[in-house]
This record gives C-alpha cells, sequence and structure tokens, in this order.
C-alpha cells in the first residue's frame, strides 16, 4: 500500500523512508484519481520532492514513435466512433421510410464496421500503451532494485521495511495506470469531447445550446457524489490498512508465537473483530453514499432526452428536425458527459502522477554512504594473504555518537583474534568494518595492505566471510541456502560443508534431504539448527578471513564444542575474527583483544592476559556466575 512518508518521524520531517502505511487512502492511490480532490499526501510530497519534466519526459524519450502512433489511434478511434449516429440517423430518415433494402445494408454493414474498427483500434492502442507501461516500469523497477542494493545497513535501519516494498511494488505498479490510462485518456477525451460537440452543433445547433444549459447540473452532481465517496473510502482504506496490519502481525510464525507467550491471542482477536464491525459500518456508508444526489441525478438525465424530445416536438425549435436527426443528437448527448468529467479531473491526475514519479525518484536520487571503488585494486581473493590491520578507526552513528575511537590493532594472517567486552562496547562494529558493512568515520581498515574501501565489493565478499549471531535462511530449500555462497557447487560440497558444520546428520535423516524447506526465515529449524547452516554456507564461501560474530551464541554446550571445533579446523590457515560473548570460546585464539567504551584496554594471549589479573581478568569473574546455556 501507497504510504506516506511523512509521518512517520516527527523528528527528521520529511526524512526518506519514515513510512505510514495506515494513512487514509494508503493503498487507494489510483482509485481515488478523478474524483476532482488531490490528496494532501501527494501535495506535500511534490513540495519535498519537485519533479523536473525533462525526467519525467526522458522517460518516454525512447517510445516517441510508440506514443505518436497511440495519439493518432486514439483520435482516429474518437472521430470513427461518431459515424454511427449519423449512420442511425440516415437508416431511421431515410432507409427505413423508403424501404432501400441496399441502402439498408450498406448504412448497417457500416454501424458493424464502426464498431470494428474501433474494437480493433482498441486492441491495438492496448497492446502498444501496456508495452510500452511494462518496459518503464521494468526498466525503472530493476533501476530502483538495485540503487537500493548500494544503500548502506544505515538506511535499510532508518527505513521501514514496508516502505521499500511500497516505492518497489505499489508506486510502480501505479504507474501503469498513469501510463496506460491516464496518459491515453487525456487524449482521448480530448479528442472525444470535441469530435462530439462538433457533431452535435452540425446535427442541431439549437439542441446544442439546450445540452449546455442541462450539463453544468449534472456534472456538479456528479463531482460532489464522487468528493463524498472519496472521502469514505479514505477512512475505509485506512481500515483495511489496519486489518492488514492485525493479519500480518498477528498471523506470521513470530507474530503468533508472541501472542501465544504473552496469552494476547483474545485481546488480538478483540481487535480484529472490532475493526471487521467498523468495517461494516464504512461499507454501508460507501454504498449509500450520495444516493439522493445520484437520485436526482438520475432524474437530470431522464430529464435531458425529455427536454430535447419537447423542443424537437415545439414548432419554434423543432425547425424541422427528423426522427433520426433527434436520434443521432440523444445519443451524441448521452456519450459526451463522460469525457468532459474526465477532462475535470485532469488536475487531480496531474498532481497524483508526479507525486507516483516524486517517490520514486526520491529513492533513485538517494546517494549510497557506502560507495564502490571508481578504480578497484588488484587483490585476488585466490592468492590473498588475509593480514587485517585496523589503523586509527573511529567510527560513529548519524547522530555524531562514537562507537569505536583510536582502534589500532593487527590481525596476523592465518591466526584467530577474539575481542571480547561488555555490551555495547563496538565489538560487532569491528566485524561490521571489516566486511564493509560500514565504513569507518576516520582512519581505515586494510587487508593485505590494501584499503577495504579500495576493493571491489566482489572481490570483498569473497575475501571475507562472515557469520553473525542473527541468521538469516531464505525460504527456500537448503540447497538453495546454501548455493548462495557457492551457485556452482555439487552435492559433495555441500554435504562436506554441512559435515564440517555438525548438522550433515541432521539433514541426511530428513526425507527431503537437502531439498527439505527452511520455512519462512528458517523456522523449520532451531536456532542452533539455523545457525549451523548459517555456518556451512560460510564455510562454502570458503573466505580467506572470517568474521565470527558471536557465531556460537545460540548452541548448545555440546553442539558449540561440536561446531567450535570444526570453526577451529577451518580457521587454519586464516585469519579469524572471532567476537565473542562466552569467554570459552576465545581460549584457542593466538592473540585476545578487549574492547571497552569503544577503545582497546587490554590485548595479548588469552593466557597472559588471565595472569595479567587486568580487565579480561575481572571480566571472566563477572562471568563465571553466568548459567551455562543448556
Amino acid at each position: 500500500m501507497t504510504e506516506n512518508i511523512l509521518t512517520q518521524n516527527p523528528g527528521r520531517p520529511g526524512a526518506p523512508g519514515n513510512g505510514n502505511p495506515n494513512r487514509p487512502g494508503a493503498g487507494n492511490r489510483a482509485g481515488g484519481r478523478g474524483l476532482g480532490r488531490v490528496n494532501p499526501a501527494d501535495r506535500t510530497q511534490l513540495e519535498r520532492q519537485p519533479v523536473s519534466l525533462k525526467r519525467v519526459a526522458a522517460l518516454f524519450a525512447p517510445h516517441k514513435v510508440t506514443i505518436a502512433v497511440v495519439v493518432l489511434l486514439l483520435s482516429a478511434s474518437s472521430i470513427v466512433s461518431l459515424a454511427q449516429p449519423f449512420l442511425v440517423r440516415h437508416i431511421i430518415d431515410t432507409a427505413l421510410p423508403h424501404k432501400d433494402v441496399r441502402l439498408l445494408l450498406w448504412l448497417t454493414g457500416g454501424l458493424v464496421a464502426v464498431a470494428a474498427a474501433t474494437s480493433v483500434i482498441g486492441v491495438l492502442q492496448t497492446w502498444m500503451t501496456t508495452g510500452m507501461g511494462q518496459t518503464i516500469m521494468h526498466k525503472l523497477r530493476t533501476q530502483l532494485f538495485t540503487h537500493l542494493q548500494k544503500q548502506s545497513l544505515g538506511f535499510f535501519t532508518r527505513t521501514r521495511g514496508g516502505e521499500v516494498q511500497s516505492r518497489l511494488n505499489n508506486d510502480i505498479t501505479g504507474m501503469q495506470t498513469v501510463i496506460t490510462s491516464t496518459a491515453t485518456g487525456i487524449a482521448s477525451n480530448v479528442t472525444t469531447t470535441v469530435a462530439t460537440a462538433v457533431a452535435m452543433v452540425a446535427l442541431s445547433p439549437k439542441l446544442s445550446l439546450l445540452s449546455l444549459i442541462v450539463l453544468p447540473p449534472a456534472i456538479w452532481f456528479t463531482r460532489r457524489v464522487a468528493l463524498l465517496r472519496r472521502d469514505i473510502t479514505s477512512t475505509l482504506q485506512s481500515e483495511l490498512a489496519t486489518m492488514n496490519t492485525q493479519v500480518e502481525e498477528g498471523l506470521s510464525i513470530s507474530g503468533v508465537r508472541l501472542a501465544k507467550t504473552l496469552g494476547t491471542t483474545g485481546r488480538d482477536a478483540s481487535r480484529y473483530t472490532t475493526s471487521s464491525a467498523r468495517l461494516i459500518d464504512l461499507e454501508m456508508r460507501s454504498q449509500l453514499a450520495g444516493r439522493w444526489r445520484m437520485a436526482a441525478m438520475g432524474i437530470i438525465f431522464s430529464a435531458i432526452p425529455a427536454v430535447i424530445y419537447l423542443a424537437a416536438g415545439l414548432p419554434a425549435t423543432s425547425g424541422g428536425m427528423t426522427i433520426g436527426t433527434l436520434v443521432a443528437f440523444t445519443a451524441l448527448q448521452g456519450t459526451i458527459f463522460r469525457p468532459i468529467m474526465g477532462l475535470m479531473s485532469l488536475g487531480v491526475q496531474w498532481v497524483t502522477a508526479m507525486a507516483l514519479f516524486s517517490r520514486i525518484f526520491e529513492y533513485l536520487d538517494l546517494k549510497p554512504e557506502i560507495t564502490a571503488p571508481a578504480n578497484p585494486a588488484k587483490l585476488d581473493p585466490a592468492t590473498v594473504r588475509g593480514e587485517v590491520r585496523f589503523e586509527g578507526v573511529r567510527f560513529a552513528y548519524d547522530d555524531g555518537t562514537d562507537v569505536l575511537h583510536g582502534i589500532d590493532l593487527a590481525l596476523p594472517a592465518g591466526e584467530t583474534t577474539a575481542v571480547v567486552g561488555p555490551t555495547g562496547s563496538g565489538k560487532s562494529t569491528m566485524g561490521s568494518l571489516v566486511s564493509r558493512l560500514h565504513d569507518a568515520t576516520a582512519g581505515r581498515i586494510t587487508i593485505d595492505g590494501v584499503d577495504v574501501r579500495d576493493i571491489a565489493p566482489e572481490d570483498l565478499t569473497r575475501i571475507v566471510g562472515v557469520v553473525s549471531q542473527e541468521t538469516y535462511l531464505i525460504h527456500d530449500t537448503i540447497r538453495e541456502n546454501l548455493l548462495l555462497a557457492k551457485p556452482d557447487a555439487d552435492d559433495a560440497e555441500l554435504w562436506s560443508a554441512l559435515a564440517s558444520a555438525q548438522i550433515a546428520d541432521l539433514i541426511a535423516g530428513l526425507p527431503d534431504g537437502l531439498d527439505t524447506m527452511v520455512g519462512a526465515r528458517g523456522h523449520r529449524f532451531s536456532g542452533g539448527e539455523q545457525q549451523r547452516l548459517a555456518i556451512a554456507r560460510t564455510i562454502l564461501r570458503n573466505p580467506k578471513v572470517l568474521v565470527l560474530d558471536e557465531a556460537t551464541s545460540a548452541l548448545d554446550n555440546t553442539t558449540e564444542a561440536l561446531v567450535q571445533s570444526a570453526l577451529d579446523r577451518l580457521a587454519v590457515g586464516r585469519t579469524t575474527l572471532t567476537i565473542a560473548h562466552r569467554l570459552s570460546t576465545v581460549e584457542k585464539a593466538e592473540q585476545l583483544v578487549v574492547l571497552a567504551g569503544g577503545t582497546i584496554v587490554e590485548a595479548g594471549s588469552p593466557a597472559a592476559l588471565q595472569d595479567a589479573d587486568g580487565a579480561y581478568a575481572r571480566l571472566r569473574e563477572s562471568r563465571e556466575e553466568e548459567p551455562a546455556a543448556v
């Protein structure tokens, strides 16, 4: 659903990505167009992020020929369709009274030809506009997806996931309506209105003047009903958004688990029932909205042909009008109302269309905080030694709060360096800087003397492998999750990686083996099993530098020992940065670093630091009383 990105974070007005999916009218942008009232959110969006017409035109530039042909087809369709009333007039006034069968055949054949021609033109126009629209949407969709992939983790931390999905899916999909309906509708309505008005005047100037008197109140009533229904529809969409949120939060795996453990299932059901009951009232109001105005409009529309027939029957106004002319004029008068209403909504359609472009361009204009180097350094992942250095590294978040400051540290190639410290000391941040999930605010991190900011992203991901505390498995099979690390791996390699992660026996015992679905976010498996699958995936990647961010934290003591043994074997010949919460996992590290307050307070071998009776010894004493994992 389309979201208002201005209302989520009042402290940062207009910050991209701070969305509110429950705003009135969300999800009904296309349905709300053409009702005569501009959505305030669209105006606000355009005020904050103006759209250059030149930039919009550039999207359509490759399709100039298609646009020209479509405009010609629309004009031709409008003009050809106007032949029908004139053919009907001749059938009634000439062919039927004179029993001219030959003429009747030609005229009725003309009616069929007009219908066939307009239908064929309509199919061609739809085919061309849909193809053009889909091509433009495909280009924007892929550009936006690729551009968002370049954004840092900070962007996704600040941005609601639903907002990103809304821009990619709903807004770009909404553009299909803009391209295929709004743009073509304008050309069609203009040509139809002009051609119909000319035809009406040609048939009867007097009746045309009479129609001009009757049309304004009909248009006014229609507009009033549309505005009333739009307001109710906005409230209805807001309530639907609330219900969708309740379903998403209450019936997801995590939501159901939370509700059952907190005992809120009854409360959640009650909230959903209340929302559903409100929908009854809103749907009733929506269906009954403006019924009295619609009844008045019905009277007016019935009165229009009645007045025309009356005028045609009065000697003072008939002017010798024939029955055929009267029937033809009445048909034309009935068709002119729709295109006029379409043209009246042109302003709303324009603002809505520009707001869609604005929201898409707003994301495309975001500058990635972490950029790929223009001229990447030559560092072959296959031959890299893996020596990592932190040189005067400082890191601060956007608000200026320092997480790391003055970090100078060397991770010798092929050795294991463990980092311990209290929560919030900056341990995980150090790991994220090595893999360049974040960039240092000052200083640099190097691999074999090359700044990680100068290494091509695809090379860096082959050099540095990460297993974090928060594992993520895609909703697919075990095989596909493992192949993310090495797409060309065969089954033997997959089973070898699973064996190293101490989970091969478990997978082999499943009915579908490697083809077992892991479920949404891996919920088919326990937390420890998910962690071991993630470790197997990293093992398969075979990186020269390993970052283990509390990689065994979700494992029980027995499994932890098995996996730690596998990781120890894997670490031979590789540079490993182990970020540990459990101090038992760092005893075999060649180097131990104690971090506190974003600075290194102690460094050395585990045994030496234990004997020094300093920060590490005190940290170890405080952890000894913690309960062991089960």
